[in-house]
């Protein structure tokens, strides 16, 4: 099984490296790599943050520097799964459900 994540903090999984699941990279069960969308900005300083489309508070991740990073890792039937406190809980019958995948897309949410 393959996790692609795609993160402004790459550094952040490096934690991943170690205990049962570094164990599991080790002998090939597992495979996760870490993308950083900053790494797609076409922006000299590396910007992947905009104000929100007809303003207000916040800010929001530029569409098009997620789209450019998705698609570097983008495979055929590839699950893509939005990390967000709104989304819904991680269940049980959910995680047996993506074992079966054979690749998973993780969107953190980070602005």
């Amino acid at each position: 099984m393959k996790f692609s994540v795609l993160t402004l903090f790459p550094e952040m999984f490096d934690v991943l490296n170690s205990s049962i699941i570094g164990r599991a990279k080790e002998n090939g069960l597992i495979e996760i790599e870490t993308i950083n969308i900053r790494d797609f900005s076409k922006n000299k300083h590396k910007k992947v943050d905009d104000t929100p489309y007809g303003g207000g508070a916040g800010m929001v991740m530029m569409p098009d520097v997620v789209y450019d990073a998705y698609k570097a890792v983008e495979t055929e039937n590839a699950k893509v799964i939005y990390l967000s406190p709104q989304g819904k809980t991680l269940t049980q019958k959910k995680v047996k459900a993506l074992s079966k995948e054979k690749h998973i897309i993780l969107l953190c949410r980070t602005l």
